[in-house]
């Protein structure tokens, strides 16, 4: 069991060595292809909330204009 632990200790020392060996890029910015890529997840989203927000409508609609059926109970 400590010799598991010693050596799950020496895999996490040598993970983090590596990543911070990894050298740092300098950042180009976004090209067109990513910009294409976040708008088009974005129009999902946003196409999502147009049902939802039809849904939430009716929803509050029907809690505060309930009618009220007034047919006799025979």
């Amino acid at each position: 069991m400590r010799n598991t632990l010693r050596g799950l200790g020496w895999m996490l020392v040598y993970g983090a060595s590596v990543a911070y060996a990894a050298p740092a890029s300098e950042g180009e910015g976004m090209s067109l292809l990513g910009y294409l890529f976040l708008g088009f997840f974005t129009l999902i989203i946003v196409s999502q909330l147009v049902p939802a927000g039809i849904l939430f409508f009716g929803m509050v609609k029907g809690v505060f204009f309930a009618r009220e059926d007034k047919k006799a109970i025979d």
